[in-house]
């Protein structure tokens, strides 16, 4: 078994620290506030946790679970404190510029993204298992070594997960579409909705409210901070994916204004019939 530390005790740390515990791995938290560790450790989601980044002295293999634009700063400062040999990971839902900018502080880096995660944020969300079953993308370069890269990939298999390996670059792309367009286009449908002009509409539009605006503006009513980490990190294919969906609504409208019923259909079932690739 391996000493496993994590940096940055949220949803995705915690979560992963329960798993890993309950696998028998030695885990050690880290986070930036005491409380949290405190917290941390109470939960059984690690052995040891404390605020000093020269804990990961001890691990062989360190998770970077901090928000993306804390990544490589807190790489650097724990760099001093790394054995030789220590893989390190990340949890990130930006890939290309993390895995650039890590690998050239450490070597044994390899970029990982687990796709997963809760409306809510924070330890208090963490949970066992929240990983089985769900894509974890590892994104291996020309440069990643061999070892580091079997290291995670066992690690990843032992949470259960589905692994898709790609490119940095590949996965940058791919989630702006699945992932962060959709973080962005449920928070416009929620603003669309606050914009009607009577109170007393808008507050039965809310009453009304049920499963289908419901699964619809979910992630528009995550964390902000998370969807703006993501527009930040990942701005060239998300204003592509922006682009491209602003075409199609576009559309819609022609055809609604046009009065095109058998075309607004048959946009609609092409929909319907494409949807079922993107499903388990």
């Amino acid at each position: 078994m391996s000493t496993i530390a994590i940096v940055g005790l949220g949803l995705i740390g915690g979560s992963l620290g329960l798993d890993f515990t309950r696998q028998g791995h030695r885990v050690l938290g880290i986070s930036r506030r005491l409380e949290t560790a405190e917290a941390a450790i109470a939960l059984a989601a690690v052995a040891q946790a404390g605020t000093e980044l020269a804990l990961v002295a001890e691990a062989d293999v360190v998770f970077l679970c901090t928000p993306i634009d804390q990544m490589v700063g807190t790489a650097r400062l724990m760099r001093p404190y790394l054995r030789q040999g220590t893989v390190v990971t990340d949890v990130g839902s930006v890939k290309q510029i993390i895995v650039e900018e890590i690998t050239a502080l450490w070597p044994d880096f390899v970029g990982g993204h687990p796709m997963a995660g809760k409306a809510e944020a924070g330890l208090a969300a963490a949970q066992g298992n929240l990983f089985r079953h769900r894509p974890y993308v590892i994104t291996p370069t020309a440069q990643t070594q061999a070892r580091p890269l079997a290291v995670l990939t066992d690690l990843v298999q032992q949470l259960g997960a589905e692994i898709c390996q790609c490119h940095p670059h590949a996965h940058d792309l791919a989630v702006a579409w699945i992932s962060h367009l959709p973080v962005m286009v449920s928070s416009s449908l929620i603003q669309a909705c606050q914009q009607e002009p009577d109170e007393a509409i808008l507050a039965l539009a809310q009453t009304l409210a049920s499963s289908g605006f419901q699964d619809t503006s979910r992630v528009g009513g995550g964390v902000p901070e998370l969807g703006t980490l993501m527009a930040r990190y990942n701005r060239p294919a998300l204003l592509s994916s922006l682009e491209s969906y602003q075409q199609q609504l576009q559309q819609l409208i022609h055809l609604i204004q046009a009065q095109d019923w058998q075309g607004l259909e048959q946009y609609l079932a092409a929909a319907q019939l494409a949807r079922s690739a993107y499903l388990p």
